[in-house]
């Protein structure tokens, strides 16, 4: 059996693998991702601890020295967590001002005053996508769940047809658009432009989010027909505080960032020219770093003072929105060391020897192996960090559109059927007041009609650009 020196895990260019070599490479991967996915779900190990035992697991059966399977986990933790945290932070810092100052509570309401009937799906599908942009998944659930369950019984709807298109519109997000931490530390994997990326996503999310949200809601409302659970009917937060900030200025707040990265990446494109004034100008105000921070900083003005909010106030705020995500960082940290270990054991070169005999495109390659660590370990972020180690390789001769289109096509695999093992599931059954079955027929089977019709529209734009 072939064993992998002490060179090749540091060499930049490993020697070529024999089918030995694959053999156990493919077995290592396996294993290693069988040892999180065991850790994860049987013994319930936290996924830090998890992936941490998985990458020494991976190194000693790839035969790499421990030492090096060290190095190379610790460096992948640094590099990834230096790549992306300070986003994670930032956007964790604009989530807690936007919820705490009740700027989420009046988008919400501005747009419900607006929708009657027929378009309150629709609305709920903007309300979420709006929200979901800077928050993470389990936030915004727990921020819209209140509106979802106040609209649907004043209103006397259906609750399927108001929760599905909010869940949709937040899962969409998470899965597809940065500055969520699955999609930032793909992007970082596989060396893809944020800009052409955010841009690209937001194109394939729109029509994923309208199938799998209001179309599908109608379906689910038919399977799925149950009251809004009394109980559940929690205080919101901005029923606290005597005022808060106005909708036009919350949707500036929010949507800045993204226009300030939509701006680079059109300037890129227009411009490309490194020398130009203009380029180098929009590469400082539309990097996430800059754009992040300018949202934030927007924030406290718009958000913060407006609701009364004290400088204390608004530095406690700050506090309290960076603690919940030292686990996410971890978490993602990592992840990013598992991707460099499979890297630099030569796993990744090994798919890529082993897919050019496939006829298996490249895109549709990733999606599927998102969508079986996804299967296994429940989690979408596992699965984005783990599928995007695996596929790196893949990119490495693509244009900068296909490769934002492999972060996509990633992103949507990690989204496929969320069960029994995924979190979120259990998060949607208690707070709707769903059983098991009905969770399946309802919030799954939306999580893969997403996964489905992403996955397609990735493989179909990667035919026409």
């Amino acid at each position: 059996m072939t064993r992998l020196s002490v060179e090749m895990l540091a060499a930049d260019a490993p020697p070529p693998i024999t089918s030995a070599g694959h053999a156990q490479l493919g077995i290592a991967a396996l294993v290693g991702i069988a040892v999180i996915v065991l850790l994860i779900t049987r013994f319930k190990l936290h996924a830090f601890l998890s992936l941490t035992i998985g990458t020494l697991v991976l190194g000693a059966v790839a035969g790499a020295p421990l030492d090096k399977a060290i190095a190379s986990f610790t460096a992948g933790l640094g590099s990834t967590v230096a790549g992306v945290g300070v986003l994670i932070a930032l956007g964790a810092i604009l989530g807690k001002l936007l919820a705490d100052s009740g700027g989420a509570d009046q988008v919400v309401d501005t747009i419900l005053a607006k929708a009657r009937g027929w378009a309150m799906p629709w609305a709920m599908v903007l309300i979420a996508s709006v929200i979901g942009l800077p928050l993470f998944f389990e936030v915004g659930i727990v921020l819209l769940i209140p509106v979802v369950l106040m609209v649907a019984k004043r209103g006397n709807y259906s609750l399927m047809r108001i929760g599905v298109p909010a869940l949709a519109g937040l899962s969409v997000m998470h899965g597809l658009i940065p500055p969520h931490p699955g999609p930032l530390v793909a992007i970082d994997a596989v060396k893809a432009n944020l800009g052409v990326t955010l841009a690209l996503g937001i194109l394939v999310a729109i029509p994923t989010v309208v199938i799998a949200g209001p179309l599908f809601a109608k379906v689910a409302a038919r399977w799925v027909d149950v009251p809004v659970p009394e109980r559940m009917l929690p205080q919101r937060p901005s029923e606290e505080l005597q005022r808060r900030p106005g909708f036009g200025a919350t949707l500036a707040t929010v949507l800045l960032p993204v226009v300030l990265m939509l701006a680079k990446a059109l300037v890129d494109i227009v411009v490309d020219d490194p020398a130009n004034m203009t380029q180098r100008v929009f590469d400082v105000i539309g990097s996430p770093m800059i754009a992040l921070l300018a949202a934030v900083l927007l924030g406290v003005f718009t958000l913060g003072m407006p609701a009364g909010f004290s400088k204390e106030r608004i530095s406690s705020t700050v506090e309290k929105g960076l603690m919940p995500i030292a686990g996410i960082l971890l978490i993602v940290g990592a992840g990013g060391g598992f991707k460099q270990t499979l890297i630099d054991a030569g796993v990744g070169q090994m798919v890529l020897d082993i897919s050019k005999d496939w006829s298996i495109p490249a895109l549709l390659l990733g999606w599927l192996i998102a969508v079986a660590i996804r299967l296994a370990t429940g989690s979408a972020t596992v699965a984005t960090i783990s599928a995007a180690g695996l596929a790196a390789p893949l990119a490495a001769d693509m244009s900068s559109t296909h490769a934002a289109l492999l972060v996509l096509a990633i992103g949507a695999g990690s989204l496929f059927f969320s069960h029994v093992n995924d979190a979120g599931f259990w998060l949607v059954k208690e707070y709707f007041g769903l059983s098991v079955g009905q969770t399946i027929k309802s919030w799954s089977v939306m999580e893969t009609i997403i996964s489905v019709v992403a996955g397609a529209l990735v493989l179909l734009l990667s035919l026409v650009i």
